[in-house]
């Protein structure tokens, strides 16, 4: 599927659930927030039905669960299961702090992959991030992840200057001791408290520098994925940035998100949704759902325009859209 500046799209990001078992700070008002009854979030059924069209209709073959938390929604696996079932890489991004329990079964329902979100490696900055001392389970659950046989394991490390940018190299560390790959990402306008402002954004050449200059790297090859990825000079695996602010990479987006609402939209940064819900539930048939997405990919903008005054954050935040 081509949207109107011809850019191919084949990436589909699923909110399953607006619920989190951490209250980031980030990702969420201090107050908490007001969560979808379960009624008004997509089923497993709905979920599959639309993901059926995205792969089978449009040869989408890129499929990741988020949320919120994903692993909150009850009986995740045998949405997996479901998913599994479409000839599409099914990934998911979590906080980790469940997957001890749950990697195992996430891995016999189908699951391919896993990214684990983690904003530092010290206890008492990650308690004060995500307003939970969860720090050694999530650690735990990166290496489940690992023993129950998720390859490549993925780290997102969202850098705050000022904030958290003084475990750049820690982080790297981690990665090669860990076997994981970690990635970095600019902070973007996307917080739930409407805080975010340019000066708190570390630029992705400022990061592989201070990474290059503890462990010497070479740049790899990019695609269409959003990672700027670096080889370790000696062997000990990779790392990437994602320079969403900086170094936008609108022109080869090939993703679009449906929220755990049934909402979809063809940015992150979009200002507007297209209700699939609405179409399952009105009785609509495939090639209407076929009909609505296809009106709203061919809408997409050329570019977020975070960089410009024209610039309009999104209504919704980072836990209410899905990764």
């Amino acid at each position: 599927m081509t949207d109107s500046y011809g850019r191919v799209h084949r990436d589909l990001r699923i909110s399953v659930t607006d619920r989190c078992n951490f209250r980031c700070t980030y990702c969420m008002p201090a107050e908490g927030m007001d969560w979808h009854p379960r009624s008004e979030l997509l089923s497993f059924e709905e979920l599959r039905r639309v993901a059926g069209i995205f792969v089978e209709r449009y040869g989408f073959d890129s499929i990741r669960l988020t949320g919120g938390e994903p692993t909150v929604r009850h009986r995740l696996p045998i949405l997996v299961a479901q998913l599994a079932e479409l000839d599409a890489d099914l990934s998911l991004t979590t906080n980790g702090s469940t997957l001890r329990a749950q990697a195992p079964e996430l891995r016999a329902a189908g699951l391919g992959r896993i990214n684990v979100s983690l904003d530092s490696l010290r206890p008492e900055r990650f308690a004060e991030l995500t307003r939970r001392d969860e720090l050694p389970a999530v650690l735990d659950g990166i290496r489940a992840a690992v023993d129950a046989g998720f390859a490549p394991v993925k780290v997102n490390v969202v850098v705050v200057r000022g904030v958290n940018d003084d475990e750049i190299v820690d982080f790297a560390r981690f990665g090669r001791d860990e076997g994981v790959v970690v990635r970095f990402i600019e902070f973007m306008p996307l917080d739930a408290e409407e805080r975010w402002s340019r000066e708190q954004v570390l630029a992705s050449h400022e990061i592989v520098e201070r990474i290059a200059a503890a462990f010497p790297l070479e740049p790899l090859a990019r695609g269409s994925e959003p990672a700027e990825r670096h080889r370790y000079l000696d062997g000990g695996g990779e790392v990437g940035v994602i320079g969403t602010v900086t170094e936008p990479f609108c022109g080869s987006c090939d993703r679009v998100r449906l929220t755990a609402d049934g909402k979809l939209r063809a940015c992150l940064f979009a200002t507007e949704e297209t209700d699939l819900r609405a179409v399952l539930r009105d009785g609509g048939s495939d090639d209407d759902l076929a009909a609505a997405i296809e009106a709203t990919v061919a809408g997409k903008w050329a570019g977020h325009g975070i960089s410009s005054v024209q610039f309009i954050r999104p209504a919704r935040s980072m836990s209410e859209i899905g990764g």
